[in-house]
């Protein structure tokens, strides 16, 4: 088989932008991706430039081909031709590679199964081929006029590969010239070759096969016949699938309706679905406890949250004894996520310390280290420290955005279950002047 044959690109939809977060890929074969990247490109500039843009969402659909990935970037009004190449593997480096393979059986069964097993790297290194990009084998060409070599769109390509890499470690053999079907039946040929050459050294050479020998009786299965399914019959019941997400809560109307005609059963429609989705969350078990009865200032604020005649919400301010900011910002807060978001406004609490530790390594997995921002903990209150935005961890294991208005801190939108999201989503997307 020549270089690449029967190889064919693959296409991947663009990718949306991503409001902070990590631009490394989580997976070991993305991160191995993206820190031999950063070694044959080390200067932290355009590196940290590229990470950037990668989040943009500006990078059009990318095509990985062998020895190619491109894809179109979208740098104000002008678009650019971006590439990223690799040296493609010859076919003997390909047959060294499946030979030293053969030699590691937990990494031929896990190949053979479909998975790219990380042991892969030794056998890749004990032939002497590249699978990683290394020096003189990686290089980026775009239509751009950056001064920066390679520029900030190449380096955002190069880590969104990382991203894909995520969902299919078979890319890096596709670069290479192998997709994954060919790379099996490759391999699967190789171990049979050496079946064949192990037949033949057993074969005693001074026998010789006559035609009045007997016929041979039927044959003895291999013990390895029923090996696949003797181990599934041995794996572990699977668990039962988690219960669905919660529901977002209920969006009032756009445009609110007055008079006295207005239809009371939006309201008690609204009135239903939140309870309803707090039933849910004590399903979920985030109430330890059935929600109790609302009581009078709870039922105000979710009359003054949902109910669509502006003239009661002035009413309810007026009639309810207290400042009516108070009033405005719980209904701000009741919006985004009913009772449990009116208790997150008004009542800190400190989370236990393993709930608080797992929260900072959430952020620093999902965060590049120097880009993480500054963060002040205070009980449930996560404040960037020296800006006007918080994050509030409620009793219901969701983060709940803040922004300072005149001295007060106000609901910023509905929460999130993953700390890292609710921050990227609270800082938003870097403005363009940062990137390039």
């Amino acid at each position: 088989m020549s270089e690449a044959q029967g190889s064919s690109a693959r296409g991947f939809t663009a990718f949306a932008a991503r409001r902070g977060g990590r631009a490394r890929g989580l997976s070991f074969w993305a991160a191995q991706w993206a820190g031999a990247v950063e070694d044959v490109w080390p200067e932290e500039g355009p590196l940290k430039k590229g990470r950037s843009f990668a989040r943009t969402g500006r990078i059009g659909p990318i095509t990985v081909s062998p020895g190619r990935v491109a894809a179109e970037v979208y740098g104000g009004e002008e678009t650019y031709a971006t590439r990223l190449t690799l040296t493609v593997l010859d076919d003997d480096a390909w047959d060294l590679l499946w030979e030293k393979t053969a030699d590691r059986p937990a990494e031929t069964e896990a190949l053979l199964a479909g998975d790219l097993p990380e042991d892969l790297l030794e056998a890749v290194e004990d032939a002497r081929v590249r699978m990683l990009p290394g020096y003189g084998d990686l290089d980026a060409d775009c239509d751009c006029d950056g001064l920066d070599h390679p520029c900030p769109h190449a380096t955002a390509l190069a880590y969104q590969l990382s991203w894909l890499l995520d969902a299919d470690p078979w890319l890096l053999l596709l670069i290479r010239g192998r997709a994954a079907g060919e790379a099996v039946e490759e391999l699967k040929s190789a171990l049979l070759l050496r079946a064949l050459a192990g037949d033949e050294e057993e074969k005693d050479p001074g026998e010789t096969e006559t035609e009045t020998e007997p016929a041979a009786t039927a044959p003895t299965p291999d013990p390895g016949t029923y090996a696949a399914q003797r181990a599934a019959y041995a794996r572990p019941a699977a668990t039962l699938p988690a219960l669905p997400p919660l529901p977002e809560p209920p969006v009032a109307p756009e445009e609110p309706l007055t008079g006295i005609e207005a239809d009371p059963l939006d309201r008690l429609a609204a009135d239903a679905a939140l309870r309803a989705r707090e039933l849910l969350a004590h399903a979920h078990g985030f109430n330890t406890a059935l929600p109790e009865p609302l009581d009078v200032w709870q039922d105000t604020v979710r009359l003054a949250a949902t109910h669509p005649d502006p003239r009661v919400a002035q009413r309810l301010r007026i009639g309810c004894g207290r400042p009516g900011e108070d009033l405005d910002r719980a209904a701000a807060a009741w919006r985004t996520g009913g009772r449990a978001a009116l208790d997150v406004l008004e009542h800190p609490w400190t989370p236990p310390e393993q709930q608080t530790a797992r929260a900072r390594t959430a952020l620093a997995t999902a965060w590049e280290a120097d880009e993480l921002p500054p963060v002040t903990v205070d009980g449930n209150h996560w404040t960037l420290t020296g800006r006007d935005l918080q994050l509030r961890l409620g009793r219901d294991g969701r983060w709940y955005p803040y922004r300072r208005r005149d001295d007060l801190w106000w609901p910023a939108g509905p929460p999130s279950t993953d700390p890292a999201d609710a921050l990227a989503d609270l800082t938003g997307l870097a403005g363009d002047d940062e990137l390039l």
